[in-house]
């Protein structure tokens, strides 16, 4: 007989253990879980119950293993809660950005910035980015920034580049750089991180206080979704040593229930980083101590190019549109090599993002060199995004053991636009490529990349299911997947993805309770369906974190 502090009855439990096994009812103790039953009560000598013990009937809702999103920005989303929403279709025209942030610099004095986010230059009218001058027309007084749907780009106006004393003859920085005009004089347009640094830095911080309270509401957003495990993905991505203290003191003051798994960013592990010195081992400790183990070092984090819609990922084969246009590399090869190399040695898993295959081959060969210099086993290294991987890149992570965590919403919110604009129809159909992945045996999860998509396991569940685009045309048929296999690239394979398949992932004695409780079982729906299934409770450690409110019994 086994004690229970939580009692789950009446459910339909995909377990997504090895076998598949599905269960009726699951008790929890101390948050982990105690007991598995395959009728929709335990038999009753089979549990032992009290006062104290939570009863939740889920009449017959589905029961799985709560959801991990390897790849996402959590404070970065956190922030836009505080920002003008410049997305498409909302704001078809730069003439609808301009009005969408007016309402915001009306009510903002004189002098402050105003921020926007999610412009997306392929679906407004002009098909252009909004310049300095577009912005400049309605905010003379104001600093004013938005950034691109990527994240990759941004548009300053000039009083925030004078703020930031960029001018005209500024060189570019040494990675990415500033858009100009035909005479030459800077435009407004920031591409890559290095170039929008250039202003965010001179952004007014806020307090420690304002920003617990928006990564609250972020969070909230999170756990509707039914996500229990996430990966900041850029730990130290323009807020450098705050950024990461940020992250622990939110745990620390109970702001965050989720479980954290953080990718550090490489320059904070440099000769000249706050972590020089340290091994991952050291920074695992720290961060798990001062968290409790609810954070846990995920990774270093490197970029070796850009964005495919923001003309900046790297490809071996030019753009669709330019045919001079190839993108860019973010890294000599040589001194990527080298600081790979330095890191694997120090024992971190290192995840690099890479959306052009020119950039996946370079970060093969990157850590295929640190490989040949220091062998590891199960290192489990891992290139995000994974967009444009050719069959011999994915032959080539095979054969040195590195993962892939695969954007798949691209299918859908850039899908059409790919064929048509940026790669053409025939390495368009192969973005993704999941069905290659899984001939291959890799080791593969899916994410969101929030905010550049909303939060939504199940979306990208269904999105590699369906690979649907916006436009409702199927994007390379051939690389869809199961339903099943799409599910544990969200919990199973995201717990191996973050070394702790012994404690999450799937719904086994021993394992911690982390749920997602659903109001339809996704693999009995019509796949289409799956987007649109409900999160009707999520359970962390066996804690009720999030209800709809119609299922909790006492």
């Amino acid at each position: 007989m086994v004690h229970a502090d939580l009692l789950l009855t009446n459910a339909n439990v995909l377990t997504l253990d090895e076998n598949g096994h599905r269960a009726g009812s699951v008790a929890v103790k101390d948050g982990r879980i105690v007991g598995i039953w395959e009728e929709a009560n335990p038999p009753k000598d089979a549990v032992s119950c009290s006062a104290s013990t939570q009863m939740i009937d889920l009449k017959g809702a589905t029961l799985i293993p709560g959801f991990i999103d390897t790849h996402n920005h959590l404070p970065m989303y956190a922030l836009t809660k505080d920002q003008v929403n410049c997305s498409s279709p909302l704001n078809r025209t730069i003439s609808d950005i301009q009005q969408s942030l007016l309402q915001k610099i009306e009510q903002t004095p004189k002098g402050e910035w105003v921020l926007g986010y999610g412009y997306d230059d392929t679906l407004i009218q002009e098909k252009r980015h909004p310049t300095r001058e577009d912005l400049d027309a309605i905010a003379p007084d104001h600093p004013v920034c938005i950034k691109h749907i990527s994240a990759h780009l941004a548009v300053a106006n000039s009083k925030a580049l004078q703020m930031a004393r960029v001018s005209d003859d500024q060189p570019d920085p040494a990675i990415g750089y500033f858009g100009r005009d035909q005479s030459g004089r800077i435009n407004g347009v920031l591409y890559e991180f290095d170039a929008m640094e250039s202003v965010y830095s001179k952004i007014p911080e806020k307090s420690i206080d304002e920003q617990i309270a928006l990564l609250k509401e972020g969070i909230e957003d999170y756990l509707a979704q039914g996500i229990t495990t996430n990966t900041d993905a850029g730990v130290g991505l323009g807020g450098g040593i705050k950024d990461y203290d940020f992250h622990l003191q939110a745990i620390e003051r109970d702001a965050n229930p989720l479980r954290m798994q953080l990718m550090v960013m490489h320059d904070l592990l440099r000769p000249t980083g706050p972590f020089a010195n340290y091994t991952a081992d050291e920074l695992n400790e720290e961060i798990q101590r001062r968290t409790n183990g609810m954070a846990r070092l995920d990774s270093a984090k490197l970029f070796q190019d850009g964005s495919i819609q923001g003309l900046t990922g790297a490809l071996r084969k030019p753009y669709e549109c330019d045919a001079e246009l190839y993108g860019d590399l973010c890294h000599d090869q040589q001194k990527f090599n080298e600081e790979v190399y330095d890191l694997h040695r120090r024992g971190f898993r290192i995840a690099i993002h890479g959306n052009g295959d020119r950039a996946i081959g370079s970060i093969l060969d990157a850590l295929e060199y640190a490989l040949s210099k220091e062998p590891r086993n199960d290192h489990r290294h891992r290139i995000e995004h994974v967009q444009t991987a050719t069959l011999e890149d994915l032959d080539r992570m095979a054969r040195l053991g590195v993962a892939g965590s695969f954007f798949i919403n691209h299918v859908y919110f850039w899908g059409d636009r790919h064929e048509k604009v940026f790669l053409g129809p025939e390495r368009a159909k192969r973005i993704s490529p999941l069905a290659d992945a899984i001939q291959r045996n890799l080791l593969f999860t899916l994410h969101s990349d929030c905010p550049v998509t909303p939060i939504s396991p199940l979306f990208s569940v269904w999105a590699a299911v369906n690979r649907l685009t916006s436009e409702g045309k199927v994007l390379g048929a051939d690389q869809r997947i199961d339903v099943e296999t799409a599910l544990r690239s969200m919990t199973i394979y995201g717990a191996q993805l973050n070394f702790d398949e012994a404690h999450t992932g799937s719904i086994e004695i021993g394992k911690k309770a982390d749920f997602a409780i659903l109001e339809a079982d996704p693999t009995k729906v019509s796949p289409i369906e799956i987007k649109d299934i409900s999160v009707l409770m999520t359970i962390i450690g066996g804690k009720v974190v999030y209800e709809k409110g119609i299922l909790v019994s006492q």
